[in-house]
């Protein structure tokens, strides 16, 4: 295939960025290549006051077809495509093109064998062998990763841990906090880890298991929602959702403030956020009409003698 440079792509793209809409002074289009399945194109059109013209939409097909152009051909590697057009200061006159290809290393996704994420697993289990003898293996593992290394956690990491007292049987999430897969953003992931507590003679296995699949699909919703740590400690305990009739005669779930945080993670600490189930006698007499129905939520933790 004959190469296709940058100044190829901007003799392409001027007779159609010179089709400004009225008014307009310049343009600049930024675009990202595809990492980790994702892509994202922004800009447009601007007028010499500096805001946006919100015609010309159909500029952003243009630079798409010049970047698959330019992807296809690679010169040389890069993952950013910045388009900038300047109306001519002269009467039928063409505008001024430019467009550059940089490679980006800020924005490079993280590989299947980044040291992040067993760094980050390494993390939250040594926290809690600081609580009880941690099982080898998990209790619910689902390791459906997409060719990303991604699970629904957005990391390779997506099941429970176990981890036992003389007294007490802890489950705990087990890769909410590790960093994204596929894409370089310095964040721990959903930033918290969800935990439940419960006595260790109580229990049958099956009712274990029961429950570390309840984690799983709560720690889905999580990582749907991104703002649900934030939100517990705003409020310090909100009714997060409904239960299913398996688990009668608990019906609702409340997520609340623990207080304590996962050290050593790869970008710092993340809280811990405390899972009770519930039964909906004990709310069903309060009001539940504010944010989160978190006043009833916090009054019934406080009967069962939990703080947030």
């Amino acid at each position: 295939m004959t190469a296709y440079s940058n100044s190829d792509a901007a003799s392409d793209l001027r007779p159609a960025l010179d089709k400004a809409p009225t008014g307009a002074v310049k343009g600049e289009w930024f675009f990202i290549t595809e990492q980790a399945g994702v892509s994202s194109q922004t800009g447009g059109y601007i007028y010499a006051d500096g805001s946006h013209v919100t015609a010309g939409d159909q500029a952003f097909q243009r630079v798409r077809n010049v970047v698959d152009k330019l992807e296809s051909s690679r010169i040389k590697p890069f993952n950013k495509v910045i388009v900038r057009w300047t109306k001519s200061k002269l009467p039928l006159m063409r505008g001024r093109v430019t467009v550059d290809t940089i490679f980006d290393e800020t924005i490079v996704p993280r590989g299947l064998q980044s040291p992040m994420y067993e760094a980050a697993a390494v993390a939250r289990r040594a926290f809690w062998k600081r609580y009880g003898d941690v099982s080898d293996s998990f209790i619910t593992e689902r390791d459906d990763a997409n060719v990303h290394n991604q699970t629904k956690w957005f990391g390779p990491h997506r099941r429970v841990l176990s981890t036992k007292s003389s007294t007490k049987l802890t489950l705990a999430t087990d890769g909410l906090s590790t960093p994204w897969a596929g894409v370089a953003n310095p964040e721990n992931g959903v930033e918290c880890e969800l935990f439940m507590e419960m006595d260790a003679s109580d229990n049958t296995s099956y009712q274990i298991d029961d429950w570390a699949d309840l984690l799983i699909s709560l720690g889905d919703l999580v990582a749907e929602g991104y703002q649900v740590a934030a939100d517990v400690e705003k409020y310090g305990a909100i009714l997060f959702c409904s239960l299913t009739d398996d688990y009668k005669p608990m019906t609702r779930i409340i997520l609340s403030r623990d207080g304590r945080q996962i050290e050593g993670l790869p970008f710092g600490s993340v809280p811990l956020i405390r899972v009770t189930p519930i039964a909906e006698a004990e709310i069903e007499h309060h009001d539940q009409s504010d944010e989160w129905a978190s006043n009833a939520a916090r009054h019934a933790l406080a009967e069962r003698e939990i703080e947030t």
